[in-house]
């Protein structure tokens, strides 16, 4: 069913088919040959190469498992990066941008339906203002979760 695949824990090729489910959506390559989803030659989605400013506090490593989602607002990723029950945050990098990094190794703690609402909501912000109005308009569109 699949409200059943909905609720499941959300994985990393999840991120690939939810971005490319998308309308009007272009897949660039990064340095590292990391997929880069954009809209209008806007990104929306990417995998981020390791940083310094994204590392375990324990060890010192970087993280190499750095996805970057766009958000609507700055009220949207405060929401984000503040609610506890979500794996979302954000670097000193990324003050003022409208994104929020979530890492892959953790990317279980959501559901695939909100991983979904996430990446919708990314595209939207970067769409055309429209193609995000056709595409809301769009009668399969239920409680803002790709049917599948």
């Amino acid at each position: 069913m699949p409200g059943d695949d909905a609720k499941r824990p959300a994985r990393v090729e999840d991120v690939h088919e939810l971005a490319l489910a998308m309308p009007h959506v272009t897949v660039e390559h990064g340095t590292q040959s990391n997929p880069v989803y954009q809209v209008g030659r806007k990104s929306f989605v990417f995998f981020r190469n390791p940083r310094p400013d994204a590392v375990d506090l324990d060890t010192d490593e970087r993280f190499t498992d750095v996805i970057v989602i766009w958000v609507e607002s700055a009220e949207a990723k405060h929401a984000l990066v503040h609610d506890e029950s979500t794996p979302f945050f954000t670097t000193p990098h990324f003050n003022g941008h409208r994104s929020v990094l979530l890492r892959a190794s953790r990317i279980g703690e959501i559901t695939r339906e909100e991983l979904a609402e996430v990446i919708q909501d990314a595209w939207l912000s970067q769409a055309s203002a429209r193609r995000a109005a056709t595409w809301l308009r769009r009668p399969w569109r239920v409680s803002g979760a790709l049917a599948g």
